[in-house]
C-alpha cells in the first residue's frame, strides 16, 4: 500500500520537477521552457487569423444573404470565439514557459495543464475545419468571393496547423519516455530503500533499451547498405556509444543548445584574459621546412576526395574541365592503375595534383565499412612514393568514424600499451594488406628504388595514414606521414609518442575533429551541465543572446549565476532530480561538484598522432566577411586539444579546401606568419 501511494505521488510530481516535460504519461524531448518560441509563433498566426476573420464578419454582418448565409454567420461567430480561447491559452503558455530557469522549473509547474488544455482545443478546431470544408463544397453557392475565401483560408490554416502539430509531436517524441521515474526525496523511507536497491538494474535496462532504439535508427538510416557481420557489429558498437552518452542526464536538445551558447561565450572570455601561452621550442627553420612540405602534400590529400571536392572548390569551371573525360571509356586506366569505379575521380586527381597519368601506380575508390579509398603515385618533385588516403565522404565512412571503441595494436619497438580507434585501425590494416600483400609498394619501389615513402591524408584519411605509417615504420624507417586535421581520439599515449619521430599533424584553428574523443566529449558534457546548472537566466534569453553573439559578435555576456541566490550544494544536485534512479549510477553528476575530470574515467584516453603544427588566424577574433585572412603557425602540444572549443569556425576549419588555402597562404607569407605572438591560442584552458 505504501509503495502504491508513493508511486502515485511520483507520477503527480514528476510532471513539473524534471526539466524534460512529462505529459500524457511519458517523458518528451522538450522542456516546459521550450514553448516560448513555438507558442509565440503560433500566437502571431492566430492573432492575424482572428483579426482577418473579425474584419470579414464585421463588414458582412447582417448581409449573409446567400444560400448558406445563416450557417456562415454561425461558423464565423464560433470560429472567432474558438480562436479567442486558443489565443488566450497560447498567451498563458508563452508567459508561464518564460518563467524560471533550466534548473528551476517550479514557476512552470502549470505548463502541463495548459498543454492538456491546448491539446483539447484541437478537437473542436478539427471539427470546425471539417464543417467549413463541407459548407464550401455544398452551401457556398451565391456567396461573395471574400466570404468563401475567408472560410477556405480558415480551413486550410487549421489543417496546416494540425499537420504541423503532428510533425512536432513526432520530432519531440522520446522512445524511452515511458521509463518509470524513481522515488522523490520526500517519499517514504521504505520506498526509497526499495528503489535504491533497483537502481543498478534500472540503469542497465534503460541502457539496453536505448541501445536497441539507436541500433534500429542506424539500420533504418543505413537501409541501403548490406547487412553483413561488419555492418551489424558497427551498428551495435555505435548504438552502445551514442545511447550511453546523455543517458545519465535529463537534458533535452534545447538545454544542450543553451549550454553550448553559454560555453562559447565563457571560452571567449577566458581567451581574452588568459596569460600568454608557452610555445614549444623548435627552430624556425624546422617550422618553415615542415610548412612547405605540408602545403605540398595537402594537395594530394585533398585530391583523394575525387570529383566532389574538385567541383566544390571550382564551382565555375570544375564541371567543364571534367565533363569530357568523365564520358570517355577508361578501360586502359583501370588496367593500369587497378582502380575500382573511378568515373570522374581519376580526371579530378590529375587536375588537382598536376601529375601525369604514368605517375600513378594504383588508385582504388573501393569503399566499404573499414575499407576506405586511397591511391599510390610517384611524386618526382619530392622524390617520394606517395600514399594518399581519402577522408570521410560516404555513409560507410561515417560508420567507420563512429566505431570509436579501442582495439589493441600490435607494433614492434614500442614500450607501453598499444591500442587505437577500432574503425580507423581496421581501415589502416586494410590499406596495409593491399599495399604489402598485393605488392603495390614493391611495384612502386621497383620503378623508383631511391625514393622515400610518404603517407598523407585528411580527417579519417589522416587517422588511417598515421596508423598505416606506424605499421610500415619497421620496414620503411625513413617514411614520413602528414596528417591533416586528424581525429583526436586516435591512438594510445605510447603510440603517439612513438609517432612523433615521423608523423606531423596539421590542425587549423578551432577545428572540432582533432578535439573529438570520448573523454573530451564526456568533459564537454560535464561542462555543459555546469553552465546550465549555474545560469539564472531563462532559456529563451540565453538562446536569443547566443544567436545574436554567433551572428554579430560583441562582448561575451556576463550571465548571472544561481550561486547569487542559492547554496552551491543545491546546484550540485543533478538535473534529473534526486527522484531518478539513474542519478545513483551517474558519473556525470557525481563529478559536478569538482572542476576536475571524474576520478574514474570510463574510457581509455586516446591522443593525436605525432608532432602537432597548429595554424591559427592572426588578428582580431572576428573579422569582416571579405577581409583578408592572415595566418600564423607554431608547434603545439596535445594538451592544447583536450577541450572542445565552441566556435562558428569549428566545422569550417576542418574542410580540406580551407586547410589547403591556409597552408598556401602561410608559405607565401612566412616572414610575418611565423613570428611568435602572445595572442596565440594553442594552450587555451576553459572552464
Amino acid at each position: 500500500m505504501v509503495l502504491q501511494c508513493s508511486l502515485s505521488y511520483i507520477n503527480d510530481q514528476s510532471a513539473f520537477r524534471m526539466p524534460a516535460m512529462v505529459v500524457f504519461g511519458r517523458r518528451w524531448r522538450i522542456a516546459s521552457d521550450d514553448l516560448v518560441f513555438p507558442g509565440a509563433f503560433e500566437l502571431f498566426i492566430r492573432a492575424v487569423w482572428w483579426i482577418v476573420t473579425l474584419v470579414v464578419y464585421t463588414n458582412h454582418k447582417g448581409r449573409f444573404d446567400c444560400q448558406g448565409g445563416t450557417y456562415l454567420h454561425n461558423y464565423l461567430v464560433v470560429l472567432l470565439v474558438l480562436l479567442g480561447v486558443i489565443i488566450l491559452t497560447l498567451c498563458a503558455i508563452v508567459y508561464i514557459s518564460a518563467q524560471g530557469t533550466i534548473m528551476n522549473p517550479g514557476p512552470r509547474r502549470s505548463v502541463p495543464a495548459l498543454v492538456y488544455l491546448r491539446a483539447l482545443l484541437y478537437v473542436p478546431e478539427l471539427v470546425w475545419a471539417c464543417l467549413g470544408a463541407v459548407w464550401v463544397s455544398d452551401s457556398s453557392t451565391g456567396c461573395k468571393p471574400e466570404e468563401v475565401g475567408a472560410v477556405i483560408a480558415a480551413v486550410v490554416s487549421s489543417w496546416i496547423i494540425l499537420l504541423s502539430m503532428a510533425v512536432g509531436v513526432l520530432v519531440v517524441f522520446d522512445p524511452l519516455g515511458s521509463q518509470r521515474p524513481g522515488a522523490p526525496p520526500d517519499a517514504p523511507r521504505g520506498v526509497r530503500d526499495l528503489e535504491s536497491s533497483e537502481s543498478s538494474q534500472l540503469f542497465y535496462t534503460a541502457h539496453t533499451v536505448a541501445s536497441r532504439v539507436w541500433e534500429s535508427r542506424l539500420r533504418l538510416l543505413c537501409c541501403c547498405l548490406p547487412q553483413d557481420n561488419n555492418h551489424r557489429a558497427a551498428f551495435s558498437s555505435i548504438a552502445q556509444l551514442v545511447s550511453g552518452f546523455f543517458l545519465d542526464t535529463d537534458l533535452v536538445p534545447s538545454d544542450i543548445a543553451a549550454g553550448l551558447a553559454l560555453l562559447h561565450q565563457e571560452q571567449d572570455k577566458m581567451e581574452h584574459c588568459r596569460d600568454p601561452d608557452e610555445v614549444l621550442s623548435h627552430s624556425l627553420e624546422d617550422l618553415e621546412v615542415e610548412l612547405e612540405k605540408a602545403a605540398h602534400f595537402m594537395k594530394f590529400a585533398a585530391a583523394a576526395y575525387g570529383w566532389p571536392l574538385y567541383v566544390y572548390s571550382n564551382p565555375l569551371t570544375g564541371l567543364c574541365k571534367l565533363s569530357g573525360d568523365c564520358c570517355r571509356s577508361r578501360q586502359a586506366e583501370y588496367d593500369l592503375v587497378g582502380g575500382d569505379s573511378l568515373g570522374c575521380h581519376f580526371t579530378s586527381i590529375l587536375q588537382s595534383t598536376g601529375l601525369q597519368y604514368r605517375d600513378f601506380i594504383h588508385i582504388s575508390f573501393h569503399n566499404q565499412i573499414y575499407e576506405i579509398p586511397f591511391y599510390v603515385a610517384l611524386d618526382h618533385k619530392r622524390e617520394a612514393v606517395l600514399v594518399a588516403v581519402r577522408g570521410t565522404l560516404s555513409l560507410k565512412d561515417v560508420l567507420t568514424d563512429l566505431s570509436a571503441e579501442c582495439e589493441n595494436l600490435s607494433v614492434e619497438g614500442i614500450s607501453g600499451t598499444c591500442y587505437a580507434h577500432k574503425g580507423i585501425s581496421q581501415a589502416a590494416h586494410y590499406i596495409y594488406k593491399r599495399l604489402v600483400n598485393d605488392g603495390i609498394l614493391s611495384q612502386a619501389f621497383n620503378i623508383a628504388p631511391e625514393y622515400k615513402l610518404v603517407i598523407c591524408g585528411h580527417s579519417l584519411g589522416a587517422g588511417a595514414a598515421s596508423l598505416l605509417a606506424v605499421l610500415l615504420r619497421s620496414t620503411h624507417p625513413t617514411l614520413q606521414c602528414y596528417a591533416f586535421s586528424p581525429p583526436g581520439g586516435l591512438m594510445s599515449k605510447a603510440v603517439a609518442e612513438y609517432s612523433k619521430q615521423f608523423v606531423v599533424s596539421v590542425v587549423l584553428g578551432k577545428d572540432l575533429v582533432p578535439r573529438l574523443s570520448i573523454p573530451n566529449m564526456e568533459d564537454l558534457k560535464r561542462r555543459l551541465l555546469k553552465m546550465v546548472s549555474n545560469c539564472s537566466k531563462p532559456k529563451y534569453k540565453i538562446l536569443m543572446r547566443g544567436c545574436w553573439y554567433e551572428l554579430f559578435g560583441g562582448a561575451p555576456d556576463d550571465f548571472p549565476t544561481e550561486l547569487e541566490n542559492r547554496r552551491e550544494e543545491v546546484l550540485n544536485q543533478p538535473l534529473l532530480g534526486e527522484e531518478s534512479l539513474l542519478v545513483q549510477r551517474s558519473n556525470t553528476y557525481q563529478s559536478l561538484s569538482s572542476d576536475d575530470s571524474p576520478a574514474h574515467p570510463t574510457h581509455l584516453p586516446l591522443y593525436l598522432p605525432g608532432r602537432i603544427l597548429h595554424i591559427t588566424e592572426d588578428g582580431p577574433a572576428r573579422r569582416h566577411c571579405f577581409a583578408p585572412v592572415r595566418y600564423r603557425a607554431e608547434w603545439s602540444s596535445e594538451t592544447s586539444f583536450r577541450n572542445v572549443l565552441i566556435s562558428p569556425r569549428m566545422v569550417a576549419d576542418h574542410m580540406p579546401d580551407v586547410v589547403l588555402r591556409a597552408l598556401r597562404s602561410l608559405t607565401r607569407e612566412q616572414p610575418f606568419a611565423l613570428c611568435p605572438s602572445s595572442t596565440s591560442n594553442s594552450h587555451l584552458n576553459v572552464i
